[in-house]
């Protein structure tokens, strides 16, 4: 995948959305980097992640295409509480996978954003894992596991071919 394919899979669930957004458990930045692409100049980022070296290599790369999207990183773990201001939407991308009780996750998360706020996942489309993704969750699994954690209208977005386990999809929930 490059970086259409990750602004291909945010697109139609971002734009429109509020420009307040944040990326759960960014890594190095590739759907950051699509969200700031989206956002444009008036976007507003929150870009949270364990890994602080993967954080400075992401946002080296934001000042490098994005230089006018603001962004704040945050080195954390986002299954535990976060301070984040009221959100538009917030975006989840191959990082939900690696929690296994991705409901009380989600209920945590959606708390972040403001009454119809929108959470965007993007997640291999499979309920079989492996050691590198190891709880994914296929786009019918994902609707209920959303719906149990109190979001609503949930839909696929779109999905591209993926080397690894099949495809990868995109999906909108709103809070």
């Amino acid at each position: 995948m490059d970086h259409r394919d990750h602004v291909g899979l945010l697109r139609e669930g971002v734009v429109g959305g509020g420009k307040a957004w944040a990326d759960l458990g960014s890594g190095e930045g590739a759907f950051t980097l699509a969200l700031a692409d989206l956002l444009g100049p008036t976007g507003y980022i929150h870009t949270v992640d364990r890994d602080g070296r993967a954080l400075q290599v992401q946002l080296r790369a934001l000042r490098d295409a994005f230089p006018h999207v603001s962004v704040t990183a945050l080195v954390a773990d986002f299954t535990r509480p976060l301070e984040l201001p009221p959100l538009d939407g917030i975006v989840m991308a191959n990082s939900l996978h690696f929690e296994r009780d991705k409901v009380a996750v989600l209920r945590r998360v959606g708390s972040y954003l403001r009454p119809g706020g929108r959470l965007v996942l993007v997640e291999y489309d499979t309920d079989h894992g492996n050691p590198w993704v190891p709880f994914p969750l296929s786009f019918r699994s994902w609707a209920g596991v959303a719906a149990q954690a109190g979001f609503r209208d949930t839909r696929r977005l779109a999905s591209v071919p993926s080397r690894f386990l099949g495809s990868i999809y995109s999906a909108i929930s709103i809070q």
